[in-house]
């Protein structure tokens, strides 16, 4: 299965260099050896405690070059260069002048580089993946209250690839809550894992964290551990006001998921992430970059 993408800034569609690609498609492939082991990597946190550990080694450092070599990473956007581990790479800071934050404050900023979809219902979504999977609001939130509450409204959803800047920012100026854990497995999020499986979603382990705002109401931000990525870091202070494109948290090695959901009426969406999502293709942009407007403009 080949992944294809709109790029935002050329509006070119592209393929996916998918990194583990073929072991991804052994994993969630129709072989029940490899459904076996997927389901070992994911459910038993030993795997990712082990992957994390050898990812923060000293020596995971020689990986650095060819990584960046491989999948051609623009280094000239690097805080520094120097990089005492794999993992510290992944969790790289940007220069702040490349990923300029949109000011129009009637507008919302991407929270993380990555690939997009927009959900102007959440209903939508089961129309997404595979026929006769649903989506569980009341499963993925943990919460009946706020499920019945958001059953109306709008879903972003951006997927992080191992290549891409693993920090993640709030989207306009408000106040969080402290996050609440949900504890989960660790499937893959990748588009190759989703069409399978569109449960892995609300079977992850995840963090939700209530989101207070002035012109956008109340947004749930939350984010979605993936294969590898046990670790999620929350590095804001709670119930403190923060401002448009402040630094939320990172995510560990691998690959990862934000999910942020909005109340019914609240947000329209950019026309061209509701164009290429309807096609089913995710688009691929920046953090800082707008993704929706409030409705009463």
């Amino acid at each position: 299965m080949k992944i294809y993408y709109i790029d935002r800034k050329s509006g070119a569609k592209e393929e996916e260099k998918i990194y583990g690609g073929a072991l991804l498609k052994f994993l969630y492939g129709e072989r029940f050896f490899g459904w076996l082991l997927m389901h070992a990597f994911s459910r038993i946190p030993l795997f990712s405690y082990l992957a994390g550990y050898f990812q923060n080694r000293p020596a995971s450092a020689k990986k650095v070059a060819p990584f960046i070599a491989e999948y051609g990473i623009d280094t000239s956007e690097f805080v520094k260069s120097d990089f005492h581990s794999f993992n510290d790479f992944f969790t790289r800071k940007l220069q702040p002048a490349c990923r300029p934050i949109v000011q129009d404050p009637h507008r919302l900023a991407m929270p993380a580089d990555g690939r997009y979809l927009v959900f102007p219902k959440i209903s939508e979504l089961e129309k997404f993946y595979v026929k006769g999977q649903a989506f569980d609001l009341k499963q993925f939130l943990q919460d009946p209250i706020l499920a019945h509450r958001y059953a109306e409204g709008s879903l972003l959803l951006v997927r992080l690839c191992p290549t891409d800047y693993h920090r993640f920012h709030f989207p306009c100026v408000g106040i969080p809550s402290r996050p609440r854990l949900i504890p989960g497995s660790l499937f893959s999020v990748n588009p190759i894992a989703l069409q399978k499986r569109v449960a892995i979603l609300f079977e992850n382990k995840r963090m939700v964290t209530e989101f207070q705002t002035e012109r956008f109401g109340q947004i749930l931000y939350i984010e979605i551990g993936a294969t590898c990525v046990g670790t999620i870091h929350q590095n804001y202070t709670p119930e403190k006001r923060v401002e448009k494109g402040e630094e939320k948290g990172c995510f560990s090695f691998g690959g990862s998921c934000i999910a942020l959901l909005f109340e019914s009426g609240r947000i329209r969406f950019d026309e061209d992430l509701i164009r290429n999502s309807q096609q089913k293709l995710e688009t691929k942009a920046h953090f800082g970059d707008s993704f929706a407007v409030d409705k009463t403009i």
